[in-house]
């Protein structure tokens, strides 16, 4: 009997962009992090954290998205695409680490501000490096063309 050379009818499924590029932000979250975890800029507290996986994917939104001046909590779930509850779950978890403190808002008395420690400010350094580590990785494991070309589709398609 001849096999038909048509995939099964779900196939689909695992087998399409959405599904790829979720197992690479996985793969490329799961190697910063394990080089955060070694990383000699990061506080052994954290480091411990790190090497744990308590760090989640949600802490990252601190990492990705205060800016170095500080933000209010509301200014900062904005720009994580999270609810101000949610973020202010994280703040705690982190204030709690030493990543972040809550200082006034010197534009308002009465409002608040989230801004990096000098452990956050360390932390967020060696995220730099490990990210443009894991980057290079990327380049050597899949070559400097396609890398270049996937991260320009890439900022194109999120742009759209």
């Amino acid at each position: 009997m001849l096999q038909s050379p048509l995939p099964a009818p779900d196939h689909w499924r695992h087998n399409h962009l959405g599904h790829w590029l979720r197992l690479s932000l996985e793969r490329f979250d799961a190697r910063v992090m394990a080089l955060m975890a070694r990383h000699a800029g990061v506080s052994l507290g954290l480091s411990n954290l790190a090497a744990r996986s308590q760090v989640a994917a949600a802490h990252w939104h601190i990492s990705r998205h205060l800016p170095p001046e500080g933000a209010r909590l509301t200014e900062l779930a904005h720009r994580a695409g999270m609810s101000k509850q949610a973020m202010g779950t994280l703040v705690n978890q982190c204030e709690a680490w030493g990543m972040v403190q809550r200082e006034p808002d010197p534009l308002d008395a009465r409002a608040r501000r989230v801004c990096f420690t000098a452990t956050g400010r360390s932390w967020l350094a060696a995220y730099a490096d490990s990210v443009a580590q894991a980057e290079e990785e990327l380049r050597q494991s899949v070559g400097a063309e396609v890398a270049t070309v996937l991260a320009l589709g890439l900022e194109a398609y999120s742009a759209g």
